[in-house]
């Protein structure tokens, strides 16, 4: 099922994520459900808030990423096959050097800017088997799970950007919030009845 992506504005966008247990009702049926949405959207992430939830949980299929040509290959062929459920993750530690990527979110359409990342991260997860996974991402990959992390620590990437960067999108983002945006997947806005 298709559910509606929570848009800028929305207070569960800031909660700071419950780790959840294997238990979690529905667990199963929310992660089918949260895979349909994202590739609706047509995104490579999706968090858990997003669509209204704060719990600890977020999807990756960095698939469509693999499609560019600007990487290099072995790069490529990684971000084809990343597609996973992380739970309850934890990022243990970061190395590298800050680089910046222009990024944009599900939940502030047509908007996107260049943020500053740390290069290599060293991570802890479950996976939707509830197995605990322990892995380093670089890159890209990286890149990607820091910007799903975010959210489920109630943080946005537009938090990351310069206060000047910020002012300038202050009249974008209320707009978003007030649903003044264009999207051809389905959300909801703050000021909407549930």
């Amino acid at each position: 099922m298709i559910l509606p992506i929570v848009a800028y504005g929305d207070p569960v966008l800031r909660k700071v994520g419950k780790g959840i247990s294997k238990d979690y009702p529905k667990l199963d049926e929310l992660i089918m459900n949260m895979r349909e949405t994202m590739k609706n959207a047509q995104g490579v992430g999706l968090a858990a808030p997003q669509i209204g939830k704060d719990i600890r949980l977020f999807l990756i299929d960095a698939s469509p990423f693999s499609e560019n040509e600007e990487l290099g290959e072995e790069e490529r062929n990684f971000l084809k096959n990343f597609n996973k459920t992380f739970i309850n993750a934890q990022i243990i530690e970061e190395e590298g050097e800050e680089w910046a990527f222009n990024e944009g979110c599900l939940s502030i359409p047509n908007i996107n800017e260049d943020v500053f990342r740390n290069e290599t991260i060293h991570i802890e997860y479950f996976d939707e088997n509830f197995e605990k996974k322990k892995e380093t991402l670089s890159g890209l990959a990286a890149r990607i799970f820091q910007h799903e992390y975010d959210h489920i620590e109630g943080i946005l990437f537009t938090d990351k950007l310069s206060s000047l960067k910020k002012r300038l999108l202050k009249k974008k983002l209320e707009n978003i919030s007030k649903g003044k945006v264009e999207v051809d997947y389905r959300m909801k806005f703050p000021n909407q009845k549930k």
